[in-house]
């Protein structure tokens, strides 16, 4: 049985969140794409109930963090001819926009904007407690096995994105 939150693919979701001020956020074009709202209406509403986002719910990019976002992000390109700044929103930010909005469209987005952010954390704790085992197995053995953990390493790097192929 399908769960019913599952409306929108996680991998949507995860491509949306950013690192931004070393925080994970989401901005407010990707949210309202996932929320069925326009960016207006969503920031509309944000400036209504100001006193519900706090600096660590959401805050607004500078120019030059708009800049970076828009070279690194190919779905953000109409955001570089956008006058205003973007306001990005925290994992809890989301889901105060949900409450917000007040649509069952959002509030169900919203868990799933939960449960991608949580999934995320997994991930990253996983990855680390990998990393820590691995550094304590070399600290027990000597040089010989130097080239193995140097190998297990390079595969626990993401790979780079493949460039694509200009002309034929």
């Amino acid at each position: 049985m399908k769960d019913k939150y599952s409306i929108i693919p996680m991998e949507r979701i995860e491509r949306a969140i950013l690192l931004i001020r070393g925080q994970k956020v989401m901005l407010d074009a990707d949210l309202a794409a996932l929320y069925g709202v326009t960016t207006k209406r969503l920031n509309e509403q944000v400036k209504r109930n100001r006193d519900r986002f706090p600096e660590d719910f959401m805050f607004q990019l500078t120019d030059e963090e708009k800049e970076k976002v828009v070279a690194n992000c190919d779905h953000l390109k109409k955001l570089k001819f956008s006058p205003s700044l973007p306001y990005a929103f925290t994992e809890h930010g989301a889901v105060m926009l949900a409450s917000i909005l007040n649509s069952a469209v959002a509030v169900d987005v919203s868990i799933q904007v939960v449960r991608t952010f949580n999934r995320l954390r997994k991930y990253v704790a996983h990855h680390k407690a990998l990393a820590q085992k691995l550094d304590a197995l070399e600290k027990n053995y000597d040089a010989q096995f130097k080239a193995v953990f140097d190998a297990i390493r390079k595969l626990m790097t993401p790979p780079d994105k493949p460039r694509r192929r200009i002309g034929y």
